[in-house]
């Protein structure tokens, strides 16, 4: 049974998808005007997860995760690069899928593009305008917020509250301070599509009603994304969408994971704990990142550390060592599965890795088998444990070098030459090689 806490009932709920033979899956995807930094990165990985859990319970699974490649912040990275908008946009999208390839996350049913799908925009604009929730003015259109009763329920604020929130632009051609924009008039020199209102572009929150109604409908089964956009973006959405299509719902599921945090501060360039993902990879594999990210609930607020990376890679050493017990790619995963269907328990999970790791180096024979048989397993449905061991600590690259000293080595030992065997060490070493002697022989790794 698989229970998953809704931001929208602010509980725990037993999941029902709308159509069993296709759950439907919406999150909301990076602004792509500069490289992902690891608090772009959790949600993905996150929600990576439960589109694996979802596939393995049901026949189809459509996961949507948009592009956003038009928006205020790309136009003004744009210039001052001296860039062109498509041409920044291209490489950052790019950059992106490759960064959460790295951690292996499995790519979505569909990544649409917000700039595909102007048209879909412009008709909600439209029918919000028809059904007098949404007013043009000068060129803007902006949604009327207090005629919609039930603004303000995902997050629990009252109309006070969220204007406080807002940080909202009073500006003349608003009838009220918390009405927001869905579109707004373009200069020649920016992004512009023609509309009913003049050349414009839309606004952030109506791109994502429009694509997942594209891909979804009207009302799909699950809405994720970070906790930072319950309000204004997802109530914004919910605005729009019930509004513009006259439903109660426009996801039954609202899933927020939790803040990141560097050393319990908020991530800031200003502070100089500014991570992107490829920082990290410079250092660490992307496993190490994923890994880091699942040993805390999703819900939780994450607190990154220069020992954060570290201690999941020592973590995953371990495990890939077990691993090298296993006989077969095919053991059941249930134990972390389980863990899953609550809520994405994937602490939980990964303490069952643990102690699926623990029974290998303790025990012997059948038992050290199926033990790291069923860790392999339940870790390559969390993502983890996806590479033989031998890669994971040798790498992909050409190692024919290595082996060839390793082999010299080993010989200098049976030569009695310690002196020889010892420079040959210590030439591993200061390549970052670390040696394990065995009575089969000398095992390497990098460190």
């Amino acid at each position: 049974m698989l229970q998953l806490f809704n931001t929208l009932s602010k509980q725990k709920e037993v999941f029902k998808p709308i159509d069993a033979s296709n759950v439907g899956m919406y999150v909301c995807g990076p602004t792509v005007y500069d490289l992902a930094h690891l608090g772009n990165a959790r949600p993905v990985v996150v929600f990576d997860v439960l589109f694996r859990l979802l596939q393995k319970r049901y026949p189809k699974v459509t996961y949507v995760r948009n592009i956003t490649d038009v928006d205020d912040k790309i136009n003004a990275a744009a210039h001052a690069n001296g860039e062109d908008i498509r041409d920044l946009t291209t490489r950052t999208a790019k950059a992106y899928d490759e960064d959460m390839d790295a951690l292996s996350a499995l790519p979505p049913t569909h990544e649409p593009r917000a700039t595909d799908h102007i048209n879909e925009m412009i008709t909600i604009i439209e029918s919000l305008i028809s059904r007098g929730y949404a007013y043009a003015n000068e060129g803007h259109v902006l949604f009327r917020v207090q005629k919609y009763k039930e603004y303000g329920h995902l997050s629990r604020r009252n109309q006070d509250e969220l204007l406080a929130g807002a940080r909202v632009e009073i500006a003349p051609y608003k009838e009220h301070a918390g009405d927001f924009v869905l579109w707004k008039p373009s200069t020649a020199e920016l992004p512009g599509w023609d509309s009913p209102w003049g050349r414009g572009r839309p606004g952030w929150h109506v791109e994502c009603s429009a694509m997942s109604k594209a891909f979804l409908g009207n009302t799909f089964d699950i809405h994720g994304g970070g906790i930072d956009l319950v309000f204004p973006h997802h109530e914004n959405e919910i605005a729009q969408s019930c509004c513009a299509h006259d439903t109660d719902r426009m996801a039954m599921v609202w899933m927020h994971n939790g803040h990141l945090l560097v050393n319990g501060e908020k991530m800031s360039k200003s502070l100089g704990n500014f991570f992107t993902v490829r920082d990290v990879l410079k250092d660490y594999p992307g496993e190490a990142i994923r890994f880091a990210f699942l040993s805390t609930h999703y819900r939780q607020p994450l607190d990154w550390t220069d020992e954060t990376p570290k201690n999941a890679k020592t973590t995953l050493d371990r495990f890939y060592r077990a691993i090298e017990f296993s006989t077969e790619d095919n053991a059941s995963a249930n134990l972390v599965v389980t863990a899953l269907e609550d809520d994405l328990n994937t602490p939980l999970a990964i303490s069952h890795l643990h102690e699926l790791a623990n029974t290998v180096f303790t025990t012997t024979d059948n038992t050290q088998i199926q033990a790291a048989n069923t860790l392999k397993a339940c870790g390559k449905f969390l993502g983890l444990l996806t590479q033989t061991p031998q890669i994971w600590f040798q790498g992909q690259t050409d190692n024919q070098g290595i082996d060839q000293l390793v082999t010299a080595r080993h010989q200098a030992k049976i030569a009695k030459d310690f002196a020889e065997a010892d420079r040959i060490r210590a030439l591993l070493i200061g390549q970052g090689i670390t040696l394990e002697d065995g009575p089969d022989g000398t095992i390497w790794r990098r460190a």
